[in-house]
């Protein structure tokens, strides 16, 4: 009976054990959006521990810092994990902030990071060269088909296409629709974003053809996130329709917890700076404001619609097993409809 259901859960972590799992050493195709301000060591770590890709949140970071808490992360865990650079270039060019970006991904080739993942564009030729001479497996977020081919002549290793429902920065397409229109363009290894929260969001990815989920606001509402609490109660409060995407954050199209500063930038369009300026006068203080110190009226507070599916505050580790586990559920069941088919 025993080796009865060992077979069993074999076969459905078989499933779920999908290619970019062996590449990269993880046991679960989970992975942990590399938020700014959200996502240090500690929920980084948590998830990598419990099998998924836990992921460093560079943003609004110095080089310093980051080095810290690539440490730190490996003073709790050995699994492998990633460090997330926004790597977006400027609409007007801006060499104090290409200076930054270089020096913080300088960082993690240095450190020797299993992952790096561009979370706003994609790393120049000579960052992916750099990476791979020491082993490194470069991301890129996307929001197109057409950024696929240009991301893979760039020299990255695998993809991770957000939809218009995932938070913070986002396109204009819907998850449904991009996940298949870049497993047909591309033949790099894709990750889904945008609109996932469960395991059966992890289940619709894998059916589609992706290759695992990258998920950030069911994240940001863990006890390990760096969220304030207001930040994460106000995900697990609002619906649905609780958020909307504007450039008063960044300059780019963010999708935000709907408050008075979004408000406020939806009726003053023509204030908003290009970026990285609008970010840099703008973005980051109220980044602060909101995901440091609870501001959920005056904050820029990054949320996907996925906020409408979530009402608890839960381990990050716990959240991964209870991902996995309703996720075989599913396929275990569709099993069965088919057997009786």
């Amino acid at each position: 009976m025993a080796e009865a259901a060992a077979s069993i859960s074999n076969s459905k972590m078989g499933a779920l054990r999908t290619p970019i799992c062996e590449t990269l050493g993880i046991d679960y195709p989970i992975f942990q959006a590399g938020m700014g301000y959200v996502a240090r060591h500690e929920l980084a770590a948590a998830v990598s521990a419990a099998g998924g890709l836990g992921c460093i949140g560079s943003g609004y970071m110095t080089p310093d810092v980051l080095k810290e808490e690539i440490a730190k992360l490996r003073a709790i865990t050995d699994k492998p994990f990633g460090v997330n650079i926004l790597f977006g270039r400027p609409s007007q060019q801006d060499n104090k902030h290409d200076a930054h970006i270089e020096r913080m991904a300088q960082v993690a080739i240095d450190a020797e990071v299993p992952v790096i993942v561009s979370g706003l564009g994609s790393p120049s030729e000579e960052i992916c060269e750099k990476a791979h001479k020491k082993g490194i497996f470069v991301m890129s977020v996307i929001g197109a088909a057409r950024h696929a081919a240009k991301a893979a002549a760039g020299g990255v290793d695998g993809l991770i296409a957000s939809g218009q429902e995932g938070g913070g920065h986002v396109g204009q397409i819907g998850t449904a629709v991009l996940i298949p229109s870049i497993v047909d363009a591309t033949d790099l290894p894709l990750i889904a974003a945008g609109g996932f929260a469960d395991g059966r969001g992890l289940v619709m990815a894998l059916a589609m053809g992706a290759q695992g989920i990258w998920m950030g606001t069911r994240f940001i509402t863990t006890e390990e996130s760096y969220a304030h609490e207001n930040y994460k109660q106000k995900i697990v409060d609002i619906d649905l329709t609780g958020t909307i995407v504007c450039k008063g954050h960044s300059g780019k199209t963010c999708r935000l917890i709907k408050n008075d500063f979004t408000d406020y930038w939806e009726s003053h369009p023509e204030e908003i700076l290009p970026f990285p300026r609008q970010l840099k006068a703008v973005g980051e203080p109220a980044s602060i404001a909101g995901r440091e110190n609870g501001d959920m009226a005056n904050g820029s507070c990054p949320a996907g619609q996925t906020a409408g599916l979530i009402h608890k505050v839960k381990p990050a580790g716990q959240l991964v097993q209870d991902i996995v586990a309703e996720a075989h559920g599913i396929i275990g069941k569709l099993g069965v409809m088919a057997g009786q088919g």
